[in-house]
Order: structure tokens, then C-alpha cells, then sequence
């Protein structure tokens, strides 16, 4: 990805600084469990305050965030990211708590589950996706929240509080998503899965010269198979992957990479980091990319989804949504 330039008409004059998360503050949304407990524990660790933003806590985080009352200082606020009043109450409490916010962190996500799956049509006995609600739940999760919890980071970015200094490349800010190596491929298994992160992968790519007009860098990463209970508490999805044998990657693998992210001025805004087992990292390419590269990308089992899809397919009246 090459280094971008200030649009013609920017405003942008002041010189971009490195940018450290030394005594910021971030809010993670889905920072109970998995990759983003992971980034929350390692941003506490650099003395960064952080507002966890999820329904509720795993006890391992309930148990960490509990060491941290003072500076750096943890909080956490429930919230429903599907809810955009609620996505706007965790920049509330941000701001009510330490000030500002610096960092935005829209971790939050779901892979798949019956309740909001393509396979498992609105309606029927699994899913919660009303069939006359208008939308999928997984989508709402997985893209339309890091998208309007984007515009509110960058709205109050814009319009900060009173004694605060507004956003600029002397005072940058960052926004980093998780992706997935999902938005590079397809799968019929998991359509709705594949199609947010695709979604997510053009929306970090369109938002790349806010980096260095306005000093907002917004990127993802974008891990293959990673260990986290999203996977290991699902049956049907775990029984996708094999763990004693299929490589995969950590929460603390990702969880550094979220942080390079923030950190590291060559991984330039819009951004798409792939990572793969073992510690391997590329920037995925926006034209001619080869795809995935390394290992940890593949479930040995991927094809178990692929069947149950064909046996959902042959049962009598798939689709219908009874009166």
C-alpha cells in the first residue's frame, strides 16, 4: 500500500507526530472474551485507561479489569452494539470517565451462529432475525456497528469537549476493527459471515486519507483461525476446526497486531493486516492481491458446514416462514 498524500483542498498543515498508547484512553467494544480481552489487558498493560463496551464479561476479564481502579483505570459500561443509542452511551461514559477518548477499537463480532444465520432463514424456530425486521443480526454486529461506531468516534473526534483539542495530525487518533482473511474469500458455508468482512475491508480502505488530512488512521486486522470461545463454545463451529492439528492463531497474536496498528507509522490508514500463524503479517493489497498467505487460515473440517447447508436444503418448505 502506498503512502497517501493530503487530498487536493486539505486542511491538513500541521506536521503528523508518532502516536503511542501511553496514557490514552480506548474503548473496546466486545472486550469480555477473546481477541478483544486480549487487546484491552495489553493496552491496560501500556498504561492506557480503557472503556470495555459488551454485554457482559467472561470471568477471566471480570477477574483482570478488577486490578485496574486507579492508572491505568478499566470500566466497563454493558452495551448492545447493535443498539446505536447504546454505541453512543459508551462514548458518554467515556467522556464522563476520562475526558476523551483516542482510541476506538470496534471488536465486537459473531461468526455465524444459528440465530442469525443465512442457512437458518428468519422466522424459523433458530433464528432471532425478525422477518419483519429488516435485517440480520450478524450484520449488524459484525458491519454495521465498527461503521456508525466509526462516524460517532470521528464525530466527537471533531466536535470534542470543552478544553480538549480537536483532532488533527498533531493530534492524531485511531480507529482499528477486526477484520477477517474472511473479507479476502467465500464460503457457502457461512455467507453472512464472508459478506460483513468484505464489507469491512472496503469501508477501512475508504476511510484511508482521514490519516493524514485529519490524523484519524482507520485500519483492521484481518486473522485467519484464531482460538477464542466464538469458535471453541460453538459446537457446530467448532466441529469445523481441529485444533490438535489445523495451525491457528492466538488472541494475544491479534491483540499485538491491533496495537501495531495504532502504533506503527508504515501500517498507514486504510490498512487491511493479515494475519497468519506463527507469527506471519502482510498488508493485504486493495488490486491483485494473491490472497491468504501462511498457514492458520483453513478449518480441516470447513467442509462439515458445506453438508449441513445441502441437508438444510433438502428439507421440505426451507425458507418458509410459517403464518
Amino acid at each position: 500500500m502506498s503512502d497517501r498524500k493530503p487530498l487536493p483542498g486539505s486542511k491538513a498543515t500541521a506536521e503528523a507526530v508518532p502516536f503511542s498508547v501511553e496514557g490514552k484512553t480506548a474503548i473496546v467494544t466486545g472486550g469480555g472474551s477473546g481477541i478483544n480481552f486480549a487487546f484491552a489487558r495489553l493496552l491496560l498493560s501500556k498504561n492506557c485507561n480503557v472503556v470495555v463496551a459488551d454485554l457482559g464479561l467472561r470471568p477471566e476479564a471480570e477477574e483482570h479489569y478488577a486490578k485496574f481502579t486507579k492508572s491505568p483505570r478499566a470500566v466497563f459500561t454493558k452495551t448492545d452494539v447493535t443498539s446505536w443509542a447504546a454505541l453512543e452511551n459508551m462514548f458518554a461514559v467515556a467522556i464522563k470517565e476520562f475526558g476523551q477518548i483516542d482510541i476506538l477499537c470496534a471488536g465486537a463480532g459473531i461468526f455465524s451462529p444459528p440465530f442469525s444465520n443465512f442457512w437458518y432463514p428468519p422466522g424459523t424456530k433458530e433464528s432471532r432475525d425478525d422477518p419483519k425486521g429488516d435485517r440480520y443480526l450478524s450484520i449488524d454486529i459484525n458491519t454495521t456497528h465498527p461503521i456508525r461506531a466509526t462516524q460517532l468516534a470521528i464525530s466527537h473526534w471533531l466536535n470534542p469537549p470543552k478544553g480538549q483539542q480537536k483532532v488533527s495530525p498533531s493530534n492524531p487518533k485511531r480507529v482499528v476493527i477486526c477484520g477477517s482473511v474472511a473479507g479476502q474469500v467465500y464460503g457457502i458455508g457461512t455467507p453472512l459471515y464472508f459478506a460483513s468482512k468484505h464489507a469491512i475491508s472496503g469501508f477501512v480502505r475508504s476511510m484511508g486519507d482521514l490519516d493524514v488530512t485529519l490524523g484519524i488512521k482507520v485500519s483492521c486486522v484481518a486473522p485467519g483461525l484464531v482460538r477464542t470461545p466464538l469458535i471453541l463454545e460453538d459446537p457446530g463451529k467448532a466441529a469445523m476446526v481441529d485444533f490438535e492439528k489445523d495451525p491457528y492463531i492466538t488472541p494475544d497474536e491479534v491483540a499485538g497486531n491491533l496495537l501495531r496498528l495504532c502504533e506503527e507509522d508504515d501500517l498507514k490508514g486504510g490498512t487491511v493486516l493479515e494475519v497468519a500463524a506463527a507469527g506471519m503479517t502482510r498488508k493485504v493489497e486493495a488490486f491483485n492481491d494473491p490472497g491468504p498467505q501462511g498457514k492458520g487460515h483453513e478449518a480441516s473440517n470447513y467442509q462439515s458446514s458445506i453438508d449441513e447447508v445441502y441437508q438444510r436444503l433438502e428439507m421440505e418448505g426451507w425458507g418458509i416462514v410459517p403464518n
